[in-house]
């Protein structure tokens, strides 16, 4: 398992917090074991949730909690590579656009083969399922959404990154150390820098701290997703929502979202006064419960 037990221990705490009965199921992909947490009602629609980068699947819980639970069932993936309970394999990185839209196909037909823990199911039925992704998990998601419009029913685009507009440069900037050699102290400066100081599940900022220790494999970056398959008339394709952070420093997110606008013609797009991009699912839970979930 990869990580620190200071890590599994604040990982667990925070997923502690969640509401109700959460169920762990390690999946086997090709590219390695993939930890969903799932919880909500058995028959419901599925909802799959993909965090943003070092975020962890744990970055929902405000969001089951207001809401998305009740009318879903929830499954919320740890990124392989990425701080979380997935395991890479060894000698299968993912390391192109096309594997990660494998590894995700892998996670929605469940990738029977060598499940751990006794998981022999997947993510229930194969039809069109609501695929949400916050910032480099929207990127992801937009990706896949691309290449397999007809597995989606709706794709909800939570602060998309480099997917309607790039990094501002300042943010890169602030963030490089971080990445670089990141430490608890240099992790915790960041996000309070980013959200401008706003008060975040001490669970999840505890496992955030944690994350400093956690062995990475380097992310995949590339270019920005072809949606044009994606604007079509109503009912032609999967129902498209994009949220934007008013407050992001990473990019300018009115920019984004005139941009949205125009390569989406059919899409909800808004923009959430008074949200950071880093506390998005976090402090904005209610309202993305009332919106998209």
């Amino acid at each position: 398992m990869p990580g620190t037990s200071g890590f599994r221990a604040a990982y667990d705490a925070a997923l502690a917090r969640w509401p109700g009965p959460v169920e762990a199921v390690d999946l086997a992909t090709p590219y390695g074991v993939t930890r969903v947490n799932r919880c909500g009602p058995a028959g419901a629609p599925p909802l799959v949730l993909l965090p943003g980068g070092g975020s962890t699947s744990t970055v929902w819980g405000a969001c089951v909690a207001a809401g998305a639970a009740r009318t879903h069932r929830v499954h919320a993936v740890d990124l392989v590579g990425e701080p979380g309970l997935s395991v890479p394999a060894p000698g299968r990185a993912i390391r192109t656009t096309g594997d990660l839209v494998g590894w995700l196909d892998a996670v929605l037909d469940g990738a029977l083969d060598g499940a751990l823990d006794g998981a022999l199911d997947g993510l229930g039925p194969p039809g069109p399922v609501t695929l949400a992704g916050h910032s480099y998990g929207a990127w992801i998601a937009a990706h896949y959404a691309a290449r397999r419009p007809a597995r989606l029913g709706r794709l909800v685009l939570l602060d998309p990154t480099q997917v309607f507009a790039g990094l501002r440069p300042g943010y890169v900037l602030r963030a490089l150390p971080m990445l670089v050699r990141p430490t608890p102290e240099r992790i915790r400066s960041f996000l309070d820098w980013e959200t401008r100081g706003a008060v975040l599940d001490p669970a999840w900022l505890r496992l955030q701290e944690q994350s400093a220790g956690f062995r990475t494999v380097r992310p995949v970056t590339g270019p920005r997703p072809d949606l044009a398959g994606l604007a079509q008339p109503p009912g032609a394709g999967p129902e498209v929502d994009v949220l934007f952070a008013g407050l992001a420093r990473c990019h300018d997110s009115g920019r984004a979202a005139r941009a949205a606008r125009g390569a989406l013609p059919g899409a909800r797009v808004d923009v959430l006064p008074g949200i950071a991009h880093h506390a998005l699912p976090l402090t904005a839970a209610a309202e993305l419960a009332r919106r998209v979930f």
